[in-house]
């Protein structure tokens, strides 16, 4: 197979949680261990971070990343989804995977990988820990795909754990209370291994507080512990925690002797995220006049903080093109968009793709009003041409509805 055989043959042949929901979720890790001994446990060679979390655990990577790319290690950088390009996912030093090094793994491994009945994320987290393995990385960042404890990316043995927060999101999976998704994040947590929480509620703190008393793990709260943080490039509102987690995290890192970074690393870490790891779609700004921000906040907690950060802006129109996938809750979600927009509906191009019409009529009955589009580009467009220069444009809803835009220049 070439490499976009490959790619095509991993998306459509193997359950995938991003396209196919629920059908993708594995309730055990029997698989990923099959895997990791098959190619000859790979993670057990590299050295890593792992992170957590309901939202933030994207820019909380990225960051730790970029700040110890700036300390002159060697970094690989494991996340998901991608917003353009599979090879998103699995990066050093900003450098995503080569085509031919994806392709030649999928090659040697299909028979292994079909006979086993390898989902899609698991079959990534074994190309990313093979690939940071043989590439011989300083360290990795690991980010979870979804919970903690059954995920595929949970068989490392990481230098510090991290959570930065929990909330109600993927509840099919996780539990439809903060205590049972808690439980479920904590499962990252290892005996012995310190693990730095971003945030806590009254009723997720107990939780993580008798996971790490049961694994004799130091435990960290990076709200009550970090007073001051340092201008990012990474500008949404919600990066404040998440910067607070990132500077707990790397004084932990720091206080094991076995990497050195300095507050100048730290500065210029957050300062040249965008830069050094190539991270997008977190308000994102793609144009001046007017201004258009795009944001992959997608959950209650996420879009939360994003429509306050919208309220804050000075414009005389809000226009807002949404799209969400088709097992969003939105009766949760929908009632934190502000009524005063203009609305421009359309469905992300993916199978959990939520229709167009369903989002408007549902939208209609939270006094959300707008047209329907067949594309994501097409909303867009039209706001464009119904906005004047002093209008503010929002896109988001779900990260696909991101992806779909082009991110790399002015639109």
């Amino acid at each position: 197979m070439n490499y976009q055989e490959t790619i095509n043959w991993m998306f459509n042949q193997l359950p995938m949680y991003q396209l196919q929901g629920a059908s993708a979720y594995k309730k055990d890790l029997t698989n990923t261990h099959l895997l990791v001994d098959h190619l000859d446990n790979p993670q057990e060679k590299i050295k890593c971070i792992h992170v957590a979390g309901t939202n933030g655990k994207g820019s909380t990577s990225h960051m730790l990343a970029s700040i110890l790319q700036e300390a002159g290690y060697k970094v690989g950088l494991y996340t998901s989804p991608h917003l353009k390009d599979f090879r998103e996912r699995i990066k050093i030093n900003g450098m995503e995977i080569s085509e031919s090094f994806v392709t030649d793994f999928a090659n040697k491994h299909k028979v292994f990988f079909e006979a086993n009945d390898m989902s899609f994320f698991e079959m990534t987290v074994g190309l990313a820990f093979d690939f940071f393995a043989k590439e011989k990385v300083d360290i990795a960042i690991i980010e979870v795909g979804m919970g903690g404890r059954l995920d595929a990316t949970n068989v490392i043995t990481p230098l510090v754990s991290v959570i930065t927060n929990i909330g109600l999101d993927h509840t099919q999976f996780l539990g439809n209370t903060l205590e049972s998704v808690a439980f479920e994040k904590a499962g990252i947590i290892k005996p012995t291994i310190p693990v730095v929480i971003g945030e806590y509620t009254t009723e997720t703190k107990p939780v993580f507080l008798a996971k790490a008393k049961t694994c004799n793990s130091e435990i960290y709260f990076a709200s009550e512990l970090i007073t001051e943080t340092h201008p990012s490039d990474l500008i949404g509102d919600y990066q404040l925690q998440n910067k607070k987690t990132v500077l707990q995290t790397i004084a932990v890192l720091n206080a094991q002797k076995e990497f050195k970074v300095f507050q100048e690393d730290i500065k210029s870490g957050l300062l040249l995220v965008v830069k050094n790891t190539g991270l997008q779609g977190r308000w994102q700004q793609l144009s001046e006049s007017p201004k258009v921000i795009c944001d992959t906040a997608h959950n209650r907690n996420g879009l939360e903080i994003v429509m306050n950060q919208i309220q804050k802006e000075t414009f005389e129109k809000l226009h807002i093109v949404l799209g969400m996938v088709n097992d969003k809750d939105l009766d949760e979600v929908l009632p934190l968009f502000p009524k005063n927009a203009i609305y421009y509906f359309c469905k992300p191009n993916i199978p959990r793709g939520l229709d167009a019409a369903i989002l408007q009529e549902k939208a209609k009955k939270h006094n959300l009003n707008g047209d329907t589009y067949n594309s994501v580009t097409s909303a867009y467009q039209s706001s464009r041409d119904n906005a004047t220069q002093n209008d503010f444009i929002f896109i988001g809803g779900s990260t696909f509805v991101v992806a779909e835009l082009p991110l790399n220049k002015e639109i």
